[in-house]
């Protein structure tokens, strides 16, 4: 061994050539063009691709704080028997709940937190996607009933981003009873006579479609969310007829009534603020009419 083994070729290859261990998560490739995209551009941009302007699934605390003026807070949820059947199929249920938990650092498919948006209260609920498929189970369901009794409490307006793929196959006949739990807590926030609005998101099915996401009194959506029950391969099946192209599509169900309006995600914000002023008008004060003038008061005047 002597200086050029050990000094100059180690330099030669330094310089000419050598590989570099590059992270892999610098880039992001567009699930609709296929476009590169540096990762920091994608994050400034809130997930939408600067080439095709498609909308990338959003995590439920980046969500939050893109919506919610600076200062917003999360709120502790509820805790549920963590495998109240002792599931089991390929893997044991608690282990893939331990294993979504430990990745995303949340305790389940929601987060709530609340805060203002543009300077207006309100209390916001956004499903993780990535977490089961953001699965509605017993988690999910104490999470938008305890969302629903705090917009109460503040008398402030609900607001749910939803992304699930339907209830949760692993609670059973638990996960289905979640459909009615979530009724109940968005005719709570109505009774109190609060805005309830809905944002649905890439992918927004199953019983999460069926139950609490289609009873907003305003529905919004993203452009290119995928919105429905079944899936469209299942509905022709069922139906034996060809769907129209794009029929689950947000812009679908927007020209054809179930959606009031589709939102791209940076005007977002804006637009759920004017809403909530809108459908939040101040209440006049009421003044007691005027007594009219007595008989005997008319007699003497006369």
């Amino acid at each position: 061994m002597n200086w050029i083994s050990e000094w100059a070729l180690p330099k030669i290859k330094t310089l000419f050539g050598a590989t570099r261990e590059v992270p892999e998560n610098l880039w992001h490739k567009c699930s609709n063009c296929e476009q590169m995209v540096f990762h920091r551009d994608l994050e400034r941009n809130l997930r939408v691709c600067p080439h095709c302007g498609h909308h990338e699934r959003m995590g439920a605390r980046q969500r939050l704080e893109c919506t919610l003026d600076e200062g917003w807070q999360k709120i502790e949820l509820p805790k549920v028997p963590a495998d109240p059947l002792k599931f089991r199929d390929q893997r044991r249920y608690s282990d893939r709940l331990r294993d979504a938990q430990s990745k995303s650092g949340l305790d389940d498919a929601v987060v709530v937190g609340h805060g203002t948006i543009d300077g207006q209260p309100a209390v916001v609920a956004a499903f993780e996607f990535f977490f089961l498929g953001g699965s509605m189970g017993a988690g999910v369901g104490e999470a938008l009933v305890a969302a629903a009794r705090l917009a109460v409490l503040q008398d402030a307006p609900l607001i749910v981003f939803t992304a699930s793929g339907g209830a949760r196959m692993q609670e059973g006949a638990v996960s289905l009873m979640q459909m009615p739990r979530t009724v109940i807590a968005t005719q709570m926030v109505k009774e109190a006579g609060l805005p309830f609005i809905v944002v649905m998101c890439d992918p927004t099915t199953g019983g999460v479609t069926a139950s609490f996401a289609m009873l907003g009194d305003i529905h919004i959506a993203e452009p290119g969310a995928m919105i429905g029950f079944a899936g469209a391969r299942v509905i022709e099946q069922t139906v034996r007829e060809k769907l129209p192209e794009g029929f689950q599509r947000a812009e679908y169900l927007l020209a054809h009534g179930i959606l009031d309006m589709v939102v791209k995600r940076g005007d977002m914000k804006a637009t759920l603020a004017q809403v909530i002023s809108l459908l939040r008008v101040p209440e006049v004060p009421v003044f007691p009419a005027l007594a009219a003038p007595s008989a005997a008061s008319e007699s003497s005047a006369a």
